[in-house]
């Protein structure tokens, strides 16, 4: 009878030490199955390109697939939305960037890792007689509200950074909404906007074919990936800098286990020679953060952004 409960008693502690190894080992696991990435404006811009390499090596990495899903409207905030219902368990991610982050939405989302953070390009149409940022602020000033900007409308950095643009040089241009940069390109390239400042990625390839001319980056100095294109900041109007960040979130609740180890692989792709080559061909730089890092990134530009869109008015859209 001893010899019996005695096995008993190991059996039990050897079940439930197993269980204990089963539930550590799950994150390890991860993913088991397909992966959504869901991308909150239209096919095409930045966002819609940088979530398409991740996705394309993480499914690499993982050995499984990654899928994309475009759900553009509302500034971004429509797809948020919906990327934020979805179940905490890591199946479902946001590939964010500025403007689809709100005071109001923020806390639906666990910061992953940012991709990329990377200053954004002064591009005008060709038809436009300026070829520095010192003679595209004098012609702005010259005729007040006769060139216009195209962005998507809302939070956009394209067009905060122009409103911020505008508010440092007093000038006035037009602002010339949009449901996406891509429908916003299209008009720049056709001549019937005059100014973008858009991620490079989705204007570089223009620029490089003679479609477009690029003036400026608005980061603090200027890229070595964009060699030949100064600062804003040493072009002319001092204290500039506008940055536009990408970035993974997950549904606020996902294990802290899974959160880890997607931002260690996500780290571990960005510094592929090829991810590093296929980025740079776009003028963007990986940034590698931890999930906290990330967090207090996110918060800083946040509020940064928000006194812009007070100061110029600016009315985001809100989901009901």
């Amino acid at each position: 009878m001893y010899a019996r409960s005695t096995m008993l008693c190991c059996l039990t502690a050897f079940a439930m030490a197993l269980a204990s190894l089963t539930a550590l080992a799950a994150p390890q696991a991860y993913p088991d199955k397909v992966v959504t990435i869901i991308v909150p404006f239209s096919p095409g811009g930045g966002t819609d390109t940088l979530a398409r390499i991740v996705a394309k090596q993480l499914s690499k990495k993982w050995d499984h697939p990654v899928i994309v899903e475009d759900k553009p409207g509302a500034g971004g905030l429509i797809g948020a939305a919906y990327a934020g219902r979805q179940a905490p368990d890591g199946y479902t991610l946001l590939m964010s960037s500025t403007g689809s982050l709100t005071p109001e939405n923020t806390h639906q989302f666990t910061a992953i890792g940012l991709v990329s953070a990377s200053p954004y390009v002064v591009v005008v149409h060709p038809s436009v007689p300026a070829h520095s940022i010192k003679e595209l602020v004098a012609l702005a000033k010259s005729e007040p509200g006769k060139l216009a900007y195209g962005s998507n409308s809302g939070s956009s950095i394209s067009h905060l950074s122009v409103e911020l643009f505008k508010e440092v040089t007093h000038t006035d241009i037009l602002f010339v909404g949009y449901k996406s940069t891509g429908q916003a390109l299209t008009d720049l390239l056709g001549g019937r906007i005059q100014i973008m400042f858009s991620p490079p990625e989705t204007v570089m390839p223009h620029v490089k074919s003679g479609q477009l001319r690029a003036l400026a980056m608005t980061g603090a100095e200027s890229s070595k990936l964009l060699p030949g294109l100064p600062a804003v900041t040493d072009a002319g109007v001092p204290g500039y800098v506008a940055e536009g960040w990408f970035g993974l979130l997950a549904p606020t609740g996902t294990p802290k286990a899974i959160i880890n180890k997607i931002n260690t692989d996500l780290n571990a792709i960005l510094v592929l020679p090829e991810v590093k080559a296929g980025l740079a061909k776009f003028g963007v730089q990986p940034r590698l953060t931890t999930p906290e890092q990330f967090t207090t990134y996110i918060a800083e530009e946040m509020d940064k952004w928000q006194k812009v869109i007070k100061n110029a008015h600016i009315i985001v859209p809100h989901l009901h």
